[in-house]
């Protein structure tokens, strides 16, 4: 939430019964919501916008269909985890929130529609969907990319998480737009009610669509329609990305054989299965692999290798479940293990290490300091290894007591441990 939205909601629970609060709280975000698209002239309603949800993935498919999109010489926005982008113009997310409050997304769309841009992608949660953020976007076009448990403590439950990914999905109902399309993974069980939708296009993508799939180090390629598709990213994940990405360009009269091209192009998506060389003769592999499904995907995408694995977890109440699971994950799949410091909010960060390393049968190093882990990975790492460096992926602070935030970037900090191995 915002700090003002924060101080507000402070200052009636103050003087109201919570019961009353947690009542009115949907027609507070509701009237923010309105006027805030009211105020900025509803710009949802003037450009093509794209939304993308799911639990991972929505960060590489935001980026795989601004490569598409902008191929064809449209100019596009973006706002999602990563960066903020206007057509050329582009600037890191240092928000700490992947969809910002309602009158900076609103103010987002009407710079959008003001710089003469044709779309607008824009990545949607569910934590931001509880605040209304999603409401007067006017969608176009939504991809669900997945579901898996994550954001439980926030949410109540599992089936409460998936209730709010699916109210994303009726705001692209309410949507007066034409031709609105709605891209699903038709492998997930959980949302094979979202294929009930009320829209002109229900798309689906499944992993058995995939043909020909095929991995290395630093690509994936697979057969799609008799269209070969090559991407200069890691692992077959991003092949199912690039999947749902052909599918939503497909809906707005974009061939899979021009969409193919583009992404064959595709820059470096920053902190997602992110290589990190200055000439070494070991690979370096920045992820942000926040969920189990997502870890054990990049673990699987280097399957040849010995791996070195930094990781943790967050603190501050989120998600604890997970830890010791990840923990399983890394003892089963990493040759090496170290733990280390993410994001503890007011946990103490040696105590979700130790959470972690319960679910593991091997004892992992336990280096508080991200720093100090990231050196001794890659002082452990020879010739043909991988060190994968989780959790954090483009994170630009890393979360402290007190609400305290320290500037952080795994691939600054990796890049330069590196040049001093290098150096030594």
């Amino acid at each position: 939430m915002s700090g003002i939205t924060m101080k507000t909601i402070s200052f009636f629970k103050k003087i109201l019964p919570g019961t009353l609060v947690r009542a009115l709280l949907p027609l507070y975000h509701a009237t923010w919501a309105f006027s805030s698209a009211l105020f900025y002239g509803f710009p949802g309603r003037k450009i093509t916008v794209i939304g993308v949800t799911g639990t991972k993935g929505k960060s590489t498919v935001i980026e795989m269909l601004a490569t598409v999109y902008g191929a064809t010489g449209k100019k596009v926005a973006i706002s999602s985890t990563i960066r903020f982008a206007i057509g050329d113009e582009s600037k890191p997310n240092l928000l700490k929130r992947t969809t910002p409050g309602r009158g900076f997304i609103q103010h987002f769309l009407k710079r959008a529609k003001d710089a003469h841009c044709t779309y607008a992608i824009v990545e949607l949660t569910s934590e931001s969907a509880l605040q209304y953020r999603h409401r007067f976007l006017f969608l176009d076009g939504l991809v669900v990319t997945n579901i898996q448990p994550e954001h439980i403590e926030s949410h109540g439950s599992f089936e409460n998480y998936v209730a709010a990914k699916r109210s994303i999905v009726t705001e692209l109902e309410r949507s007066k737009k034409k031709n609105r399309t709605l891209v699903i993974n038709g492998d997930i069980p959980e949302l094979k009610s979202f294929f009930h939708a009320k829209v002109p296009h229900i798309i689906s993508f499944t992993k058995k669509e995939l043909q020909n799939l095929s991995q290395k180090d630093a690509s994936v390629s697979f057969t799609y329609e008799d269209t070969h598709v090559t991407i200069p990213l890691s692992g077959s994940f991003n092949a199912l990305n690039a999947l749902a990405t052909i599918k939503m360009a497909s809906a707005f009269n974009i061939t899979v054989a021009d969409s193919a091209t583009a992404l064959s192009h595709m820059k470096p998506v920053s902190g997602r299965v992110e290589h990190i060389s200055l000439g070494q003769d070991f690979m370096v592999i920045i992820d942000y692999a926040h969920t189990p499904d997502s870890l054990k995907a990049l673990y699987g995408a280097f399957p040849t290798h010995r791996k070195i694995c930094v990781l943790g977890n967050t603190g501050g109440g989120r998600d604890t479940w997970k830890r010791p699971v990840m923990g399983s994950i890394a003892d089963t799949q990493c040759d090496e293990v170290i733990l280390t410091t993410e994001d503890p909010y007011d946990e103490d960060p040696r105590a979700i290490s130790e959470e972690m390393a319960r679910g593991m049968k091997q004892k992992p190093h336990i280096i508080i300091d991200r720093r100090l882990a990231i050196r001794h990975a890659l002082s452990l790492a020879k010739q043909g290894d991988v060190v994968l460096i989780s959790g954090k992926g483009s994170g630009p602070y890393i979360m402290s007591a007190k609400g305290s935030k320290i500037p952080w970037s795994d691939a600054k900090v990796t890049r330069e441990e590196l040049s001093n191995i290098q150096t030594k």
